[in-house]
């Protein structure tokens, strides 16, 4: 991730002194680009194949009706501009008003939704290996026992352009939807789409993301409730990012803020921890992480506000502090300026045994691609279940749900990369603001705007894309009342970014996502 938004940002830098420092004979001197007719915008149609189904959730038996199909978005002027996939489960003999309906996506952004679809939370689960390469094909794919139909109904949305969703203009179409605003208007649109056609404007309503789609759950709750009088039961966090200039992929672009660093220690130690690379391995997990978020928040960030004016013994201290907590070296922490990104973390902490440490579970290892580098190559654990998850989706979509035969399903939307617009216009802001996106007010403002709509916070100990004290960070600093902190119920798992990637985590997950449900739908004070 580092590398990629390095190379991303020095093309931009690139890009833009090349234009602003060519002469104006230069820019005359430049042939005319060649015009080629654009192709037509194709024409799109809603699609639909409907199956049916049973599963078994922690020993219930579950009959449900399943739709594979799409839903048309249109632009102002009611031209249908994009096809949006997704796959919706219903329980079979539920009056819908009776039953409550979540709208579930991964992040990216551009991501599909294969992810929480296969691992999570559908009818069927892909079987991976907990925390090292899943073997090549033939994979499993089972009952999954943890599918959270026993508690709502359940639609898995592909993003625009990404899965089986597309454009009707491929050359307008991600002009239109790429962008932190652009997405969350078009799941908004969406949602009332699907409510309108399967008739749940009545039920109990749920977001779920993760990842890059807890920032969009931000904004979707608040554009679905302020916007559209949609009032939400709830909104679940998994793997939560609200403010991404706290990301610790790339926090040397922003010298002078020092958050990122102190807000992850608690993460590198836990991986520390996991992979016995610390001095003195604590026997109390919890206890250890508590004494690590003291010294982040105190003696450590104090020689991090200290700058250059900090004290060589104090340096030395400090390192020394942290090679305790990190299981990394005092000399090389000392060089590292007592900060370390996640990258050069990932790369570091097991290079002794040849081993790289996984991102968005750091308990995984993989072989280092090059002992010689700065920072991670690769991410382990993307490379340990990618594969699994990839194929049995595509498997599962056209046998069982009987869709996109002679389509092909893309994993991430193509262009969505460098052609995001990462700029965000707040609540109550006069313009959208350039940089590092902060939807922190947007779910301040939802919260506000509907003071019954409850929060869940997930988050995995050994995350090291969105780490779990960073999560923490975020809510305790949301603009709202003291009194609507208890509409917030947080819960910790000893998985990674994808905690259901961690059998024990996602039946943890399921009990406190449906637990969450039973608390806040509703349906009590109707019968």
């Amino acid at each position: 991730m580092r590398s990629l938004c390095s190379l991303l940002a020095l093309t931009a830098v690139l890009a833009f002194n090349t234009l602003a420092f060519a002469t104006d004979d230069e820019k005359d001197a430049k042939p005319e680009p060649k015009k080629e007719e654009a192709a037509k915008p194709e024409k799109l149609a809603p699609k639909q194949v409907e199956t049916e189904g049973s599963v078994n959730v922690e020993g219930k038996r579950i009959d449900y009706k399943a739709v594979a199909g799409t839903l048309i978005l249109d632009d102002k002027k009611g031209n249908g501009t994009a096809s949006i996939f997704y796959a919706a489960y219903f329980k079979k003999g539920v009056e819908p008003a009776r039953r409550p309906i979540m709208f579930i996506y991964n992040g990216g952004p551009g991501s599909a939704t294969v992810w929480l679809h296969m691992g999570a939370f559908g009818p069927k689960r892909v079987v991976t290996d907990d925390d090292q390469h899943t073997a090549p094909a033939p994979y499993g794919l089972v009952n999954n026992d943890y599918s959270l139909l026993d508690a709502s109904d359940l639609v898995f949305i592909d993003a625009p352009g990404a899965g089986f969703s597309t454009f009707a203009d491929k050359e307008k179409g991600p002009k239109e939807y790429f962008g932190v605003d652009l997405d969350a208007q078009a799941f908004a649109q969406f949602i009332g789409k699907f409510m309108s056609k399967y008739g749940r404007w009545n039920s109990p309503k749920y977001l779920f993301g993760e990842s890059y789609g807890t920032t969009r759950s931000a904004l979707l709750a608040n554009i679905l409730q302020n916007e559209q009088a949609i009032d939400l039961n709830g909104v679940i966090l998994l793997s939560q990012v609200l403010n991404m200039a706290m990301l610790i992929d790339f926090p040397q672009i922003n010298p002078g803020v020092d958050l990122s660093y102190q807000l992850v220690l608690p993460s590198y130690a836990a991986t520390a921890w996991y992979h016995k690379k610390l001095p003195n391995q604590p026997a109390d997990f919890k206890a250890f992480l508590a004494e690590v978020e003291q010294f982040a928040m105190g003696d450590y960030a104090q020689a991090l506000a200290a700058g250059t004016a900090l004290d060589p013994a104090r340096k030395h201290a400090i390192a020394e502090k942290l090679h305790m907590y990190t299981g990394l070296p005092t000399d090389y922490l000392e060089r590292a300026d007592l900060r370390v990104n996640g990258g050069e973390f990932e790369h570091t902490l097991q290079i002794d045994r040849g081993l790289t440490t996984g991102r968005l579970d750091s308990r995984f290892s993989g072989p280092t691609m090059d002992t010689l580098e700065q920072s991670a190559a690769y991410d382990p654990q993307s490379a340990a279940i990618s594969s699994a998850y990839v194929a049995a989706f595509n498997d599962y979509v056209r046998k069982q749900l009987k869709f996109g035969q002679d389509q092909t399903y893309n994993l991430f939307a193509e262009g969505t990369f460098p052609g995001w617009k990462f700029e965000h216009k707040q609540p109550g802001a006069p313009f959208p603001i350039p940089g590092f996106p902060n939807v922190i007010p947007d779910l301040a403002a939802a919260m506000k705007y509907n003071p019954r709509m409850h929060v869940m916070l997930n988050s995995g100990y050994y995350d090291l894309a969105t780490p779990f004290y960073t999560a923490d960070y975020e809510m305790r600093h949301l603009p709202i009342p003291q009194s609507l902190t208890a509409n917030i119920e947080t819960h910790y798992y000893e998985s990674g970014h994808m905690v259901y990637a961690h059998l024990p985590s996602l039946k943890a997950l399921h009990d406190n996502v449906a637990s969450f449900i039973d608390k806040t739908n509703n349906l009590g004070a109707t019968k």
